[in-house]
């Protein structure tokens, strides 16, 4: 007996030295004949995947080649493919195994029949129609897994958002009969009753900032309307726009519902009463600057703000005092009385500002935002090309004062309102003054704003922006400069400086009675945050029919960052052959 010990251990070791010497490196695994959806599927499927560049014994690999098959079957399916023909083939050499798939999908599963349906009173409802008639898949296309559970989960979202609770599955069932390449789909609700809206709480904590009476106004259903979650929704958007709270959680409580009235509970936690904020500026024109900032988000119990701000630069300074009430009649909004001190002393100007602005602003819908306003205006000014140069003699200013009501409408439907990959925003503006009432001359102007986006591919951007504006009157030389149109710059042409195309005293344009600008640009991000752009801009400011057209050219650097794109543009005008290039930097969101 003893002397079969060895001879045990020795079977053991040339055991165990047979699979060392069969292991092998698996150095690829290639899948051919699919879509790139359906082969990024079964790659991630794969157990031989996770065996790359790994030694791998020659049992295990023979498991995992056999595995392949089963695993390359089931990734499939989801994509409506029940019967694929597949081949799974070793290549080694050098030590190594490549390994490559073949696939023939083969004929997919169709939906032969499908009895989609809500029964109850949701049945009835014709939104949910609506919903259960773009169902997917439908009769006749392939039986693709994802569509038929997004469309699932779509129907029973929208029952619970439209307030029916109870609502729960009669059946779901989906029968596949290979044989036949058939899907057959059987999938009822039973909706219950519909609920409807209850009271609602409201809770500042740690401690009540405003007027829950003031909260209340945001309410626009009555108590006992039908239950809707777009109401809920509507109501977190007004909070939101108060700018009053750092948290906002609203929590409907079905499970507490009285007599079919469903309690909502509003949390609200308040934000930091003053905000201040301070930077640095720099500007070709105005030189360098600081801004400073209070803004007090709410100055009592009824929910009033108030604003201080300063921008103190070398050659422009701006200070403006604002204060807002929040307004609920007709429009969710605010009244707003502002009053802005302007003092531009630059090379080409000699200006002082005052203007008082009382507005009312609302939201029409969600994509139109309108104010109303009326402006009094008092402006000096003197341009320096005039200046004869001789300090004894006084600069020949000019004076007006303008009291004018205007109109603004913004309007924004795009996806993202930080970085739009799809959609058109814009903005008009209406305003006129007439001589004797207030207006030392009779004027109507119109300015319209519109930008289009259009994604392209998963990294690239098409904008095309434009911009015209008009003013009706025979009295050009009384309007102020800050009435009069100008063109150039970073958000009009680039390739020239801030104000540079227009009417000219000497080097320096003056303002005029018509601008028309347009905007072509083309954007490619090579990662998720940094890419590149090429632009063209054209267009002019102008008084009578003699158009002055400009057209600058140029590259920029863009970034997606937290607060909106960053956009760095290096552009020339085309007008001049020893046109300057300009350089220009802003960051932000669209609109």
């Amino acid at each position: 007996m003893p002397p079969a010990l060895p001879r045990t251990a020795a079977a053991a070791l040339l055991l165990f030295a047979c699979g060392a010497a069969d292991a092998a490196t698996v150095r690829s695994v290639e899948i051919l004949g699919l879509d790139e959806a359906m082969t990024e599927n079964v790659r991630t499927s794969l157990s031989l995947v996770d065996a790359i560049g790994k030694d791998v014994r020659g049992r295990r690999l023979g498991y995992l080649v056999r595995e392949a098959d089963d695993e390359t079957r089931e990734a499939l399916e989801p994509f409506g493919y029940y019967s694929p023909e597949i081949t799974v083939e070793r290549n080694r050499s050098d030590g190594g195994t490549d390994v490559v798939i073949t696939v023939d999908p083969g004929e997919p599963v169709r939906v032969r029949d499908a009895d989609i349906a809500i029964i109850g009173e949701g049945g009835r409802d014709r939104y949910l129609k609506q919903d259960l008639g773009k169902f997917q898949p439908d009769t006749g296309d392939v039986f693709n897994h994802a569509l038929y559970e997004a469309s699932k989960t779509r129907i029973t979202r929208r029952l619970a958002e439209r307030g029916y609770f109870d609502a729960d599955f009669a059946s779901h069932r989906v029968e596949v009969t290979r044989a036949d390449h058939a899907a057959d789909i059987d999938l009822v609700w039973t909706s219950g009753d519909r609920y409807d809206m209850g009271r609602v709480d409201f809770e500042q904590t740690p401690k009540r900032v405003v007027r829950e009476r003031l909260l209340r106004k945001l309410i626009y259903w009555e108590e006992g309307q039908y239950y809707h979650q777009g109401r809920l929704d509507r109501l977190r958007e007004s909070l939101v726009a108060l700018d009053y709270f750092s948290r906002i959680d609203i929590q409907p409580h079905p499970e507490q519902a009285v007599e079919g009235r469903v309690p909502v509970h509003v949390a609200l936690t308040p934000a930091k009463r003053d905000v201040y904020t301070a930077g640095l500026s720099y500007g070709t024109e105005s030189g360098a600057g600081v801004r400073l900032g209070l803004e007090r988000r709410y100055v009592n119990m009824r929910g009033h703000k108030a604003l201080a701000q300063l921008d103190y630069a070398q050659k422009r300074k701006t200070l403006t005092l604002q204060y807002r009430i929040p307004a609920f009649a007709w429009l969710d909004g605010w009244y707003t009385a502002s009053l802005q001190f302007a003092d531009e002393q630059t090379d080409y100007i000699d200006s002082r500002r005052v203007e008082f602005v009382a507005s009312r602003s609302g939201q029409l819908n969600r994509h139109l935002n309108l104010v109303a306003s009326l402006h009094v205006l008092r402006e000096r000014w003197a341009y320096a090309a005039e200046d004869d140069d001789d300090p004894d003699t006084p600069t020949a200013y000019r004076y007006a004062t303008f009291t004018f009501p205007a109109l603004r409408a913004e309007y924004v439907d795009v996806d993202d309102k930080l970085f739009p990959r799809r959609g058109i925003g814009g903005s008009l503006t209406l305003r006129g003054g007439v001589e004797g009432a207030g207006s030392d001359a009779s004027f109507a102007q119109v300015h319209a704003r519109a930008s289009w986006f259009k994604g392209l591919g998963e990294r690239n951007r098409l904008i095309v922006r434009g911009e015209i504006g008009h003013t009706f009157t025979d009295a050009l030389t009384a309007m102020p400069p800050s009435l009069r149109f100008y063109a150039g710059g970073d958000r009009s042409i680039r390739g020239y400086e801030w104000r540079e195309v227009g009417p000219r005293i000497g080097d320096f344009s003056i303002g005029a009675k018509n601008v028309v600008t347009a905007s072509g640009e083309f954007e490619h991000y090579f990662t998720e945050s940094w890419g590149g752009a090429v632009f063209v801009d054209s267009g002019s400011a102008f008084d009578g029919t003699d158009v002055d057209w400009h057209t600058g050219v140029g590259v920029g650097v863009r970034w997606k960052s937290p607060v909106g794109p960053l956009r760095f543009d290096i552009a020339r005008g085309l007008d001049h052959p020893d046109s300057p290039f300009t350089i220009g930097l802003s960051i932000g969101a669209e609109f």
